[in-house]
């Protein structure tokens, strides 16, 4: 084992509380994605800056900008220093951990340890635990909110610790809103409404309001939620609530802006979209709620005649939508899935195909991937294959892709529904075609309905006695 002083102040650093000893690595996020989104927060002047240029300076001293980490690490210092006062010292903990772990990189060991000194007398007091760190709440929340703007695979980890974070400090704002900005993401990506409670989020933006009732950020994504639960009248009154409170704050805008185009009022949505944009113009998430506006006025042109003035505004209008959903994935292709199917679905609709093609082609190919991502990619590809290139092979072997991934989402059921009709018309022509019988089997094994499964493989060996696939599955089936 070594002992350089580099290896023996490693060995210090890992003790941290701190983005570098955190879940989220290069390997684990689009490093270029988070980047845009963490310029967002700042640029959208949001109350938490310092954790956002905190966790920027951890995605900069990724990249080698180890400069540009110090930078961004200052000024999470100064807004703490400014912000917080007499609770610096406990919000500083994670900055200086940060501060630390660059300088390491950096080469610069003596300046690592001068941090490392800093936190153990910051820490003493406040842990009985490692010397360097101390697991409070401010540690708690604002790892919280560093997981949620990694990725979504961290969302239940970053629940966990705003839970902890509220078992020190309840009635802290900070940390129910994370909370609550948790579960709400956690009830979106259960692919299906059904499998989360709604009214936990719920619960928690409310409290927020109780404690804060001026929090506009809070209205919009309450008013979101309602609006799914279908309590429009007390949604519509919190968007407008939150409007007049704060008319210039981009991150209200643009949940505002999503809650009118959900309610069909893509005017006022558009409005709102092209005001925030003024703000924050390198914003995928406005770049993309515009795109899905146009795409909504698309459905009431539909003159196909190129002298009339509406054929003229539906050609426009998809020249719009396709520049502001490029706009939203131009640097997020690894995590912007759903503007690129979007995208794809435009350029079908303008007669592109071999531009939709190319993008479900490229998705596909995408890897390390949250299993609703890929089962959209994997059933919206599989209708392009189906009803544009007439390709049933194909389709069916994208659906199937899709149906495999064991996440119970929409999507995945809209596979298996596309997999069941298609085998049910194929053998109702021929009830011998092997393919078919195979595709029915696996959706029994799917079911657990075992004897059907069975009789379905057994059927299909009669018809394709060499299929290694379907011997195998028999087989286990039989385990």
């Amino acid at each position: 084992m070594s002992n350089t002083p580099g290896d023996l102040l490693k060995e210090k650093l890992d003790q941290l509380q701190c983005h570098f000893t955190w879940r989220p690595q290069k390997e684990t996020i689009d490093v270029e994605d988070v980047m845009y989104r963490l310029q967002d927060s700042i640029d959208m002047n949001l109350k938490y800056k310092d954790q956002s240029y905190n966790q920027l300076a951890f995605v900069n001293c990724l990249q080698g900008n180890y400069e540009e980490a110090i930078q961004n690490l200052k000024e999470a210092e100064k807004i703490q220093r400014e912000i917080h006062k007499d609770e610096f010292e406990r919000r500083s903990i994670i900055t200086y951990g940060n501060f630390a772990w660059v300088h390491y990189h950096m080469g610069q060991l003596t300046e690592a340890q001068s941090y490392l000194d800093k936190l153990e007398m910051i820490c003493k007091p406040l842990s009985d635990g490692p010397r360097y760190t101390a697991m409070i709440h401010e540690v708690y929340g604002e790892k919280g909110w560093s997981l949620l703007s990694s990725a979504g695979e961290y969302c239940e980890e970053a629940k966990e610790c705003f839970a902890k974070a509220l078992e020190q400090d309840p009635d802290n704002t900070e940390w129910i809103m994370g909370y609550a900005t948790a579960l709400s993401r956690l009830e979106s990506l259960s692919g299906t409404l059904e499998s989360h409670d709604q009214s936990q989020s719920v619960k928690h933006f409310r409290r927020v309001l109780e404690l804060d009732p001026d929090d506009a950020v809070a209205m919009v994504l309450l008013a979101l939620k309602l609006q799914m639960l279908r309590q429009n009248e007390k949604a519509n009154e919190l968007v407008e609530q939150a409007l007049l409170k704060t008319s210039d704050l981009p991150y209200v805008l643009r949940y505002a802006a999503k809650y009118y185009r959900q309610s069909g009022f893509v005017e006022r949505a558009t409005e709102l979209l092209k005001k925030a944009l003024e703000l924050t113009p390198h914003s995928g998430f406005l770049h993309y709620q515009l795109g899905l506006c146009y795409r909504s006025k698309l459905k009431y042109t539909h003159s196909r005649y190129p002298h009339n003035p509406e054929f003229q505004q539906r050609a426009e209008l998809i020249n719009l939508c396709k520049y502001h959903l490029e706009k939203s994935f131009e640097h997020r292709q690894k995590t912007a899935i759903k503007p690129q199917l979007v995208f794809a679905d435009i350029c079908i609709t303008s007669g592109e195909y071999s531009r939709a093609e190319e993008t479900y082609r490229r998705l596909v190919e995408l890897v390390d991937m949250r299993p609703e991502n890929m089962q959209s990619i994997c059933l919206e590809a599989g209708l392009f294959e189906l009803y544009q290139k007439k390709s049933e092979t194909n389709a069916v072997l994208l659906f199937l892709k899709g149906v495999k991934i064991e996440y119970n989402s929409r999507e995945r059921e809209k596979c298996r529904m596309k997999l069941e009709k298609w085998a049910d018309r194929k053998l109702s022509v021929n009830a011998q075609d092997s393919k078919a019988l195979g595709v029915k089997a696996f959706l029994y094994q799917l079911k657990g309905i075992k004897g059907k499964a069975t009789e379905y493989f057994e059927k299909t060996l009669e018809f394709d006695p060499g299929n290694e696939e379907y011997v195998s599955a028999l087989s286990q089936l039989h385990i």
